[in-house]
């Protein structure tokens, strides 16, 4: 077990955002019906506008959106450990609304519950798109599954709050990551359906684990200098595994790793 933060519950994430809840630690029923309440409500009052989404700087050129070639995926879907280049990868919007799409979410969500997750993004398993998955309640057949297509940050609180994070990408390895306590987002469905939503506690931070994940931005990047310090080694060990199993130099080093000053979707806290 990792160290938890005095007085906050444990968070734990799964590949490069598998967030992982212990089941002791997990929020009470209230706290997912109300998301989910306030989700179905926004759903029928909010239609997001393109225009709004091109003035926040995303672009809308073919060029960005995924080909079926970028959408075709094999069962089972594996979990991607760092320093795997498609974790830092462009991961490309998605314009295609089918079975296939529905499918891929559903072998998200099984690979999901198989690692006691909560939550997971695509690139976790090898797809460089925009889509995410998660439950609040981290069982099958509880809460409510909710998938998440080109999600976009429309607004984020000032409060923060500190949690112990772990990642799937980055097994047995946890530390301290501060986010903000809430947050607005626009996104789709996986109908294609647009809708907005506020969120806040849990669902807050588990969309902010796995929406950093869909800009290219993993865990450590966000945490101090003394924290990262803290797992420095492990983070080494990975990238030796790296190495040895595919006979490659790792395409990562945190040696020589840089503190990023900003992140797509958030100003650094």
């Amino acid at each position: 077990m990792a160290a938890r933060v005095q007085g906050s519950p444990a968070l734990y994430y799964c590949s490069s955002f598998l967030p992982v809840l212990s089941r002791q630690a997990r929020p009470h029923n209230w706290i997912i019906r109300r998301f989910f309440s306030n989700l179905s409500l926004s759903r029928r009052r909010t239609a997001l506008a393109l225009s709004g989404q091109a003035r926040r700087g995303f672009s809308f050129q073919e060029d960005n959106f995924a080909s079926p070639a970028d959408l075709y995926f094999e069962a089972p879907l594996k979990i991607v450990q760092y320093p795997d280049t498609r974790l830092r990868a462009k991961n490309k919007r998605i314009n295609t609304f089918d079975e296939n799409l529905k499918k891929f979410a559903d072998e998200m969500f099984d690979v999901m519950y198989k690692t006691d997750g909560i939550g997971l993004s695509a690139p976790q398993v090898g797809m460089n798109i925009q889509l995410m998955v998660f439950n609040p309640a981290g069982e099958r057949g509880e809460g409510e599954e909710i998938v998440l297509v080109n999600p976009v940050v429309h607004k984020a609180s000032k409060k923060t709050l500190l949690y112990n994070e772990g990642c799937l990408s980055f097994p047995g390895i946890y530390a301290d990551v501060v986010r903000p306590a809430s947050v607005k987002i626009d996104a789709r469905d996986v109908t294609g359906a647009r809708f907005r939503v506020n969120l806040s506690g849990l669902p807050a931070r588990v969309f902010q684990h796995e929406f950093d994940h869909l800009q290219g931005t993993l865990f450590f990047d966000r945490m101090t200098e003394d924290v990262l310090d803290s797992i420095r080694l492990d983070l080494k060990a990975l990238e030796k595994k790296y190495e040895d199993l595919t006979g490659q130099p790792s395409p990562e080093k945190i040696d020589n790793y840089k503190q990023r000053q900003e992140f797509a979707g958030f100003a650094r806290i």
